[in-house]
C-alpha cells in the first residue's frame, strides 16, 4: 500500500509540474516539493485553469465531504483573485466589457446577479452574487432587464436550509433576499444609469412541446402558480395558450425536461397534470432572398387605411438560423418613423406561423427599404397589416424549407453492445462525431435529429440488457430531410382541410 501511495504521489507531482512553472523547475532539478509547495503549485495551476483536481466522496455516508470543502479553500481562487466583467447592454454586439471592482467597500456602485430562485416559506427567495459594491438591508435596486425598481426588505446568509440575518453584503459575497420579483439571470444595480448585464445568457429555443393540463380542474390555481414559478426559475421552460386547439402548450429542451416539471407540479403543488404527445419544434426558413412590395389600402365612409412597404426578406447565416431580425433601411419620409414599430410587430406576428407546416419562421431578416403613406389615412394598423401582407407575398413567391432540431447524444455502453448501438443510431439518421473506449466501456457521441429520438431510452435498455445509458442536449437547427418535410406538409394540409370542413359544417347547422 505504501509503495502504491508513493507511486501515485510521484504521478501527481509529475502532472502538476507540467501545469506549474515553479514546480516544473523543481521537477527538472530532481527536487522533491514539500506538502506546502505542492499545494501552492496546485492552487496556481487551478487559478490559471491548467489543472483540475478530482476528489471522491459520498454525501450519503459523509465520506470525503470535508476534504472537498478544504480543497475549495486551499485550491480555488477567492473573489479578489478573479477578474469579473459585466456587459454593456447598450452595445448590441455585447463586445464592450466593464471590469468589476472586487473591493469590499462602497466606493463603487452595486452590481449583483440573481443566479437562483427558490420558493421559501416567506415567498420567493432570490440568491444574489455581489460582484461589485455594497448591498444593505433597505436598499433600492434597479433590475437592468426590466427597468423596475425594487426595495430589499431583508438580507440573509444561507447555511444549507438555515438562514442568518445579515445587515450587509460586499463584493464576493453570496446572499439571499426576500420580496424581489425577478427571473434567474437578472442583474441588479443601485445606479439606475448603469445598463449592465453580468452574463450574456444565451437561452436556446425550445425544441419540444407538449399539451399540458391539470387532471382536476379544481387545481387550476395551483397549476397557474407552478407555471409562473417554474417559468421564472428556468428561461428554457415556456407555457402558453394555443388558441387554435384551445389548450395549454408546455415547451422545453426535451421530453425528460417536461416530464420532470410535470412530476414537480404533482409533488410540490399537489397538482397532477396530463402531458400530451410530444411535438418537435420545427422551424421554417427561406433558401434565398425574396422581394416584396405590398400596399394595404382600405377605403370606406370615414377615415380609411393606407400603408405601403417595400423591401425583401432574406435568410440569415446558418449559425443564426433560430433568430428573427427586423432592419429599417429606409431613407426619407416615405415611411414615417413612428410607423416602424407597427411594421416590425406585423412582421413578427406573421413569424409565429409559417406557410409550409404551420411552425414558426426563423433564420430570416426583414429589410424595409421604402414604402408610402397617406397624410390622412395612414396609421399604425395600416402599416401593421401592410407588413403582414408583405410576408404573405413572400409565402407565395419565396422558396421555403424546414429546419429541425439536431441533438448531441452521448451513449455509454459495454463494448460488446457497441455494434448494436451504432446500428440503432444509424437507423435514426445519426452521424457519429466521436468514439472512445476505456476499461470495457464504449462512449459514442452522435448527432441525431430530435424527431428520431422518441422511444430511444427503451430501445437502448433492451439492446444493452439495461446497462447502457445516454444523455442528450440541443446542438443546432439543420435542414430537415425532404421526406420529413413532405410528410409534415401533407399532415398540415390535411389538418387545414379538416378544420375547413368542420367550420363549413358548423355554418350549415347554424343556418
Amino acid at each position: 500500500m505504501r509503495t502504491e501511495m508513493e507511486e501515485r504521489r510521484h504521478e501527481l507531482i509529475e502532472h502538476v509540474s507540467n501545469a506549474d512553472e515553479l514546480l516544473g523547475e523543481m521537477y527538472l532539478e530532481e527536487k522533491t516539493p514539500s506538502e506546502e509547495q505542492l499545494m501552492a503549485g496546485i492552487r496556481r495551476a487551478c487559478i490559471q485553469r491548467k489543472f483540475f483536481p478530482v476528489l471522491l466522496g459520498t454525501a450519503l455516508r459523509n465520506k470525503g465531504v470535508q476534504p472537498v470543502l478544504d480543497a475549495v479553500v486551499q485550491y480555488l481562487p477567492n473573489p479578489s483573485e478573479v477578474t469579473n466583467y459585466a456587459l454593456d447592454e447598450r452595445d448590441p454586439n455585447n463586445i464592450k466589457k466593464i471590469v468589476m471592482n472586487p473591493s469590499r467597500d462602497d466606493s463603487h456602485p452595486l452590481v449583483a446577479l440573481a443566479f437562483k430562485l427558490e420558493a421559501g416559506r416567506f415567498g420567493q427567495l432570490t440568491y444574489l452574487r455581489v460582484y461589485q459594491g455594497h448591498l444593505r438591508k433597505g436598499d433600492t435596486l434597479w433590475n437592468t432587464r426590466t427597468g423596475r425598481k425594487v426595495r430589499v426588505p431583508r438580507v440573509v446568509r444561507m447555511h444549507a436550509s438555515q438562514m442568518e440575518d445579515v445587515g450587509e453584503a460586499f463584493a464576493g459575497d453570496i446572499c439571499a433576499v426576500f420580496g424581489v420579483d425577478c427571473a434567474s439571470g437578472d442583474t441588479f444595480v443601485t445606479d439606475a444609469n448603469l445598463k449592465l448585464s453580468m452574463e450574456s445568457i444565451h437561452v436556446p429555443e425550445p425544441v419540444i412541446s407538449m399539451s399540458i393540463r391539470p387532471k382536476d380542474n379544481k387545481d387550476s390555481d395551483n397549476f397557474s402558480k407552478a407555471v409562473s414559478r417554474f417559468s421564472r426559475e428556468d428561461p428554457t421552460f415556456h407555457v402558453k395558450y394555443d388558441s387554435d386547439n384551445k389548450e395549454m402548450i408546455a415547451s422545453g429542451m426535451g421530453e425528460l425536461h417536461l416530464d420532470i416539471y410535470g412530476q414537480r407540479m404533482a409533488r410540490e403543488y399537489n397538482c397532477p397534470v396530463i402531458l400530451g404527445k410530444p411535438k418537435v419544434a420545427f422551424r421554417e426558413s427561406l433558401t434565398a432572398p425574396c422581394e416584396f412590395d405590398y400596399l394595404h389600402k382600405k377605403q370606406h365612409g370615414g377615415a380609411g387605411q393606407y400603408g405601403r412597404v417595400i423591401g425583401y426578406l432574406e435568410p440569415l447565416p446558418p449559425e443564426k438560423n433560430t433568430e428573427v431580425v427586423f432592419q429599417d433601411d429606409t431613407i426619407g419620409t416615405n415611411v414615417p418613423k413612428q410607423y416602424i414599430p407597427a411594421i416590425e410587430k406585423g412582421f413578427r406576428a406573421m413569424c409565429e406561423k409559417g406557410c409550409l407546416t404551420g411552425h414558426k419562421i426563423a433564420g430570416v431578416r426583414f429589410r424595409l427599404t421604402d414604402g408610402d403613406n397617406h397624410v390622412v389615412d395612414s396609421n399604425d394598423i395600416s402599416f401593421f397589416l401592410a407588413a403582414q401582407g408583405a410576408i404573405k407575398q413572400v409565402y407565395q413567391y419565396g422558396n421555403w424549407y424546414l429546419l429541425e432540431p439536431v441533438m448531441s447524444v452521448e451513449v455509454s455502453t459495454p463494448e460488446e453492445f457497441q455494434g448494436s448501438v451504432l446500428s440503432s443510431l444509424s437507423k435514426r439518421q445519426g452521424v457519429v462525431i466521436s468514439t472512445d473506449a476505456s476499461e470495457g466501456w464504449s462512449t459514442l457521441v452522435v448527432e441525431v435529429p430530435l424527431n428520431n429520438m422518441f422511444g430511444y431510452s427503451t430501445e437502448l435498455r433492451s439492446m444493452t440488457q439495461g446497462k447502457g445509458e445516454f444523455t442528450m442536449e440541443y446542438s443546432r437547427y439543420s435542414p430537415a430531410r425532404p421526406e420529413v418535410q413532405q410528410q409534415l406538409m401533407e399532415e398540415y394540409r390535411a389538418e387545414q382541410e379538416s378544420e375547413a370542413a368542420a367550420a363549413a359544417g358548423g355554418g350549415k347547422k347554424r343556418r
